[in-house]
């Protein structure tokens, strides 16, 4: 697709900040990112979109965009799944941050 320079450059400003890019491959495909962790945790808690964005500094569709690949990844279409689905995770999440 011709963006590899973009996505050397991004590597790179990433490292900066300490942190890494996960590996993507089959095994990663289902494991919540950080940031659809902290999203989930949130919804977890009865908070709306609105106040999850408003904490994350995001909009309100962007944690919609998130919940609904939260739901995808946990087998679930509602947020009164999510306590189960989270809990049979291991606990909180049972997400990997690699």
């Amino acid at each position: 697709m011709g963006a590899s320079a973009f996505a050397e450059r991004a590597r790179r400003e990433l490292q900066a900040t300490g942190e890494r890019a996960r590996k993507r491959d089959e095994s990663t495909r289902v494991k919540l990112t950080p940031q659809e962790t902290e999203i989930a945790e949130l919804a977890r808690k009865r908070k709306t979109n609105a106040e999850i964005g408003a904490e994350l500094f995001l909009s309100a569709r962007t944690v919609e965009w998130h919940l609904r690949k939260v739901f995808t990844k946990l087998g679930i279409s509602s947020r009164r799944e999510l306590d189960d689905a989270l809990d049979l995770r291991g606990g909180r999440t049972g997400s990997s941050r690699s």
